[in-house]
């Protein structure tokens, strides 16, 4: 068994490894990634952390840092990124400090170098041995740098030292006050778990093994680390069984079904981080901590591009609501033959390919050219009403189901006809997009029953889609006093034209919002007229825009004012 794969682990800081092992960034690793300018804040986070365990001696341990030792060369399989930055930071430490002359620390730091390419290696090298003057608080290094007569020009177009000399700046600006700084370095403050893969050379097949090197984290990756973070950091889940816990489902049954039923291009990333920021969105408008301006800009952020959420986004109520949603979702897809089931009901242009989670986390975005990767508003409205029904409800009942997502349409579909001529659904805007889903948010307290909970006139809060509501309640007493009206009420909300609004079909019956006195046979009569003669938009002929023309209002003839519309 001595050709057996050894593991072997220790905790180590940057200058004990430098000491023991000369450390070298293979050729088939990647450049230097966390200095680049689109990678800012993966880099201010990393320097974060470490200001803060550097300025108040507070320990930290870093992730694990791994690879094979070649001839006392340690080979990085995963950490190059880390060890890069903190090579940087002892460099800056002791040039600042005035000990970059020292013969031991130069030899140490000369052990760091990059095989990715030839420039890269003779930068650290010779950055090491040459250095710079000393350092003031008001310069910007990476000039000093390029200004020294022993850095070439071309240097500039090498990626890993254009990446490096940004790194070196933003070091500067945040560790120059930090005193002692190199032995603070070489103390025990800042470690790592270093594991040595033995026996094993860095070839091709093991980098594809180990989910490739050389390829960025995805959005989802990243939110997935930092989030776990603070989930740990704030005790969300201190009470919470091991095969319960976040980590656990995440990368476990959450992910199978995202894979089995999201994926595309050999990944459920996208999909994960399109849910994630979904519900990021829905708990803003929920929740209402924020300033109404601090969540219309946070919500058209995500909507714009649902990658930048982070876990600052979430408190432990949001987080709670994410949880129980992927659990509901991974249950019905699963069991629950959920891709399959459909509404009996028209949903017009906001019907889904298959669900209404699907609408979120998978189709495009065919209302819209350049938000592809993002839901329209409204089927995100859509899938908020759906999930909220799925956590309230304690029994499984179609017809309550249906009955809420009814309702739902109705407000966000609307009907509404303005004066230009425009039909716009009543979702267009963040400022839309927060105030109806607070308005779904209420009404989901009576979502089980939704026509029992509105007949008894709820007292809302919101003042959304008002008039939309007013006619939901009128509607609700109906269908709540008698049974049998709500076939024929259903079946004059489905008309295109109406798209949920009957209060015209009340109108023209002479209804008084007494449901004894609600002529049923007039109203189905006077409906299927609606429908024969106006069953969709191409029935309104040239005759009848013609014959609309001559309505006055107000004294003025523009009730219809849009000859094409």
């Amino acid at each position: 068994m001595n050709n057996q794969k050894q593991y072997t682990g220790r905790i180590l800081n940057f200058h004990e490894l430098i000491i023991e092992y000369e450390i070298q960034i293979p050729i088939i690793q990647r450049d230097y990634a966390q200095g680049r300018k689109n990678q800012k804040e993966v880099r201010d986070n990393f320097l974060n952390a470490l200001y803060q365990c550097l300025k108040g001696d507070n320990p930290i341990k870093l992730d694990f840092i791994y690879g094979s030792i070649v001839d006392q060369k340690f080979q990085p399989l995963d950490g190059q990124q880390r060890l890069t930055t903190l090579f940087l930071l002892h460099w800056y430490a002791a040039t600042k400090e005035g000990l970059i002359t020292n013969a031991e620390i130069i030899q140490a730091l000369e052990k760091f170098t990059y095989e990715t390419r030839i420039s890269s290696r003779e930068f650290c090298q010779v950055l090491v041995r040459e250095s710079t003057s000393k350092i003031t608080q008001d310069q910007v290094l990476s000039e000093l740098i390029i200004d020294q007569n022993w850095f070439f020009l071309s240097w500039k177009y090498d990626p890993t030292i254009n990446a490096m000399l940004r790194s070196i700046d933003s070091i500067h600006e945040k560790f120059y006050e930090i005193e002692n700084l190199w032995n603070k370095l070489k103390s025990n403050l800042i470690q790592f778990y270093f594991v040595e893969l033995e026996n094993m050379g860095l070839t091709d097949d093991l980098y594809i093994k180990m989910n490739a090197r050389g390829k960025l984290l995805t959005p989802f990756e990243n939110f997935k680390a930092s989030f776990q973070k603070r989930i740990d950091d704030e005790g969300w889940e201190d009470r919470r069984e091991l095969k319960d816990k976040f980590s656990v489902k995440v990368d476990n049954d959450w992910i199978d079904f995202f894979w089995e039923f999201f994926r595309k291009n050999d990944t459920s990333d996208e999909a994960q981080i399109r849910y994630v920021g979904a519900i990021a969105m829905i708990i803003q408008s929920v929740e209402r901590v924020n300033t109404t301006e601090g969540r219309v800009d946070l919500v058209n952020q995500l909507q714009e591009e649902p990658s930048k959420v982070r876990p600052s986004h979430f408190t432990k109520r949001a987080f709670d609501f994410l949880v129980s949603t992927l659990n509901i979702y991974h249950e019905r897809l699963f069991l629950h033959d959920y891709l399959n089931n459909s509404l009996p009901f028209p949903m017009w242009r906001h019907t889904p390919k298959n669900s209404f989670l699907s609408m979120v986390v998978y189709e495009d975005n065919t209302a819209s050219t350049i938000q592809r990767d993002s839901a329209t508003y409204t089927q995100k409205v859509l899938f908020f009403a759906e999930s909220v029904y799925y956590r309230k409800s304690k029994e499984e009942n179609k017809e309550s189901y249906e009955d809420w997502m009814r309702v739902v349409r109705n407000i966000v579909s609307r009907a509404d006809i303005d004066k230009d001529g425009s039909r716009p659904d009543i979702v267009r805007s963040p400022q839309s997009f927060d105030g109806v889903i607070n308005l779904v948010n209420e009404l989901s307290e009576g979502c089980g029953n939704i026509y029992q909970f509105l007949s008894e006139y709820p007292s809302l809060k919101s003042q959304y889609a008002k008039d939309q509501i007013t006619e939901e309640i009128e509607k609700a007493k109906l269908i709540f006093y008698n049974p049998v009206f709500k076939k024929v009420i259903f079946k004059a909300e489905d008309n295109e034209l109406l798209r949920g609004k009957v209060s015209f079909l009340f109108h023209c019956v002479d209804y008084d919002f007494v449901p004894s006195n609600f002529n049923s046979e007039l109203f189905e009569a006077t409906s299927n007229v609606i429908n024969e003669y106006f069953d969709n938009e191409k029935c309104l002929n040239n005759n009848i825009r013609r014959a609309m023309l001559t309505f006055e209002v107000g004294g003025v003839y523009k009730f219809y004012s849009y000859w094409w519309s």
